[in-house]
């Protein structure tokens, strides 16, 4: 049989669903090299309006927060993100790029993106196998469409969330959510530790902002430096060089505060870490869980976030900081009681799936293969 050609679909909404389809493309690839895999921003195909009308979210996001929580709510538990009409004339362009590439496989990183590769599947009668690739550890009803052949998802809540929707049971794979396959082969904390200069004998806290770069660095920074007992901070602002530059101001003469962009290393800066400070987007909680860091949640955006805040306290992976002024006494109870994290490490192990992203190509590659 020859190799499939393979079409993942995502967006550059956050980095989550771009790292789910970067982690899948380098599995599939290292398992098949011969295969062809694109990676592709489904937007770019769709109308301009249209466009237009999905990054709309970034406006009552930013300026009416309660807004956007009663929309995401919404869409949250509703059978559809927006109107079928609307996606349909919305997606054409989409569609024509998907019939012209004619791939065997389509993957797609996002709820919207899996519902119009759903839509052109059932209306246009394309004969594609069709996974639904989940970006984090809460899934929104409309994933939940007939005509996706399988999802690889965490085990537990989401895939009960999904079957609940309506999905069989035979389409859940539970393997995790697929990350890159660098966190199946962590290397140990002393020896990454000396490869990026960070203290051996100080507690690390790892303080991330997304790729976006969002947060409240003047306030984390303030709390940061309340804690009495020692500690190294190093600060990732993502691709923020204006949030880069202001924590970077804010840190100047603390010897023992690092501060950096984006970074291509984040599995070994986790590997590192004792602690880490985070707003809870869906990969930022997947790769810590996979890392064993706890996890001191700030700052969720309304909706999946609050929802993946409230999961990493039911899982007790960590804990989720209502303001930021809690920061400061959470970080001093944990440093003076290591057994919490220790207990906290061991429960985001038990949760760990490292190897997602491989299991996941391999039983696509697999159920491709099995429908002939």
């Amino acid at each position: 049989m020859p190799s499939p050609k393979i079409l993942i679909l995502t967006i550059p909404h956050g980095a989550a669903h771009q790292r789910v389809a970067a982690a899948l493309s380098k599995a599939l690839l290292e398992i098949r090299p011969d295969l062809t895999v694109e990676i592709v921003n489904a937007l770019l195909y769709c109308a301009r309006w249209f466009r237009a009308y999905y990054n709309s979210y970034e406006i009552p996001l930013k300026y009416w927060p309660g807004l956007w929580g009663w929309i995401e709510g919404k869409q949250h538990s509703h059978t559809a993100t927006g109107p079928g009409w609307l996606y349909r004339r919305g997606g054409t362009g989409l569609f024509r790029f998907i019939e012209q590439f004619k791939p065997d496989i389509v993957i797609a990183t996002e709820v919207g993106t899996c519902e119009l590769a759903a839509m052109h599947k059932r209306e246009r009668h394309a004969g594609y196998f069709l996974v639904g690739a989940t970006a984090g550890v809460d899934v929104d009803r409309p994933w939940a469409q007939p005509e996706v052949d399988l999802y690889p998802v965490m085990p537990g809540d989401v895939a009960a969330q999904l079957e609940e929707a309506g999905v069989p049971r035979a389409k859940l794979l539970s393997c995790g959510v697929p990350i890159d396959p660098a966190f199946g082969s962590l290397p140990d904390r002393p020896e990454v530790r000396a490869r990026l200069g960070v203290e051996q004998s100080l507690p690390l806290v790892l303080v991330l902002f997304g790729g976006g770069g969002h947060g409240k660095p003047r306030q984390i920074v303030a709390e940061l430096e309340k804690v009495a007992d020692p500690l190294q901070a190093v600060f990732i602002t993502g691709r923020n060089q204006q949030m880069e530059e202001d924590v970077r101001r804010r840190c100047q003469g603390r010897p023992h505060f690092r501060v950096l962009g984006w970074v291509n290393n984040m599995h070994e800066w986790l590997a590192a870490a004792d602690l880490l400070v985070s707003k809870p987007g869906g990969m930022t909680v997947t790769e810590a869980i996979n890392s064993g860091v706890p996890l001191l949640a700030l700052d969720p955006f309304p909706g999946a976030e609050v929802r993946a805040c409230m999961l990493i306290e039911k899982w007790q992976v960590g804990f989720w900081l209502r303001k930021s002024g809690d920061l400061a006494p959470a970080l001093s109870r944990l440093l003076a009681h290591p057994e919490e994290i220790e207990r906290m490490r061991a429960q985001a192990r038990e949760l760990a799936r490292p190897h997602a992203a491989r299991d996941a190509a391999e039983a696509i590659l697999q159920r491709w293969r099995a429908r002939g």
